[in-house]
C-alpha cells in the first residue's frame, strides 16, 4: 500500500511543478522533473519510508543518520542548489555554493510550492513555501544571487500570490527565453 501511496504522491507532486513551470514557460523543466524518484534508489527508500505528510528522505535520515535517496536525488537534479557546489578557484577556497541559472531556480521556487501543497492537502496558503524556507534557512549553503532571487520569489508569493508572481517571472525574469512568448499568449488568451 504505501509503495502505491508513495507513487501516487510522486505523480501529484510532479503535476503541480509541471502546471507552474508550464505557466511561465519552462516546459522541459516542467516534463523532466524529478523524474529521478521513480529510479530504485529513490523509489523503493521512498516507498518503504512514506508517511504522506512529509518528505520520505527525512524519515530515512532519521533511521539511518543519513538519507541515501536524497543523495542520489540532489546529485542528479539541478533544480536543488545542493547540487551546485564546486571547488574555488582560490587556493584553499575549499568547496563553495555556485550561482544557479535562472531556470533551474525558478523550478526549485515551483518545486517548493508544489511540496508545500502536496504536503499540506487542502491548507496550503502562498506563505507556507516561504515559512518552509525559513525554517531550513541555507544562508551558508547557497549561493548569494541565488539566495536573493529565491527569497525574493517567496516573498512576493507570499504578499501578492501565485499569478503576480508567475507574471513577474515571465516579463522580469525569462523574458528572453524561447517559449516564454508562447506561456505569455496563452495566460493572455484565457482572461
Amino acid at each position: 500500500m504505501k509503495l502505491i501511496e508513495h507513487l501516487k504522491t510522486i505523480n501529484a507532486h510532479r503535476e503541480l511543478v509541471r502546471q507552474g513551470c508550464f505557466k511561465v514557460g519552462l516546459y522541459f523543466q516542467g516534463l523532466t522533473h524529478d523524474l529521478s524518484k521513480y529510479s530504485p534508489s529513490e523509489f523503493f527508500v521512498g516507498a518503504k519510508y512514506y508517511q504522506g505528510f512529509r518528505s520520505p528522505n527525512n524519515a530515512e535520515r532519521e533511521d539511518i543518520g543519513y538519507s541515501s535517496a536524497w543523495l542520489h536525488h540532489k546529485g542528479r537534479n539541478k533544480h536543488h542548489y545542493e547540487y551546485w557546489f564546486d571547488y574555488s578557484s582560490e587556493i584553499g577556497g575549499g568547496i563553495i555554493p555556485a550561482r544557479m541559472p535562472d531556470k533551474y531556480i525558478i523550478e526549485m521556487f515551483m518545486d517548493r510550492i508544489a511540496a508545500s501543497k502536496t504536503y499540506n492537502k487542502g491548507h496550503y496558503t502562498d506563505d507556507l513555501p516561504l515559512k518552509y524556507y525559513q525554517k531550513g534557512m541555507p544562508e551558508v549553503l547557497i549561493e548569494e544571487n541565488t539566495r536573493l532571487l529565491l527569497e525574493k520569489l517567496l516573498n512576493m508569493l507570499a504578499e501578492q500570490g501565485e499569478e503576480a508572481c508567475f507574471e513577474y517571472i515571465r516579463t522580469n525574469i525569462l523574458r528572453n527565453r524561447p517559449g516564454t512568448q508562447l506561456a505569455q499568449y496563452l495566460a493572455h488568451r484565457k482572461e
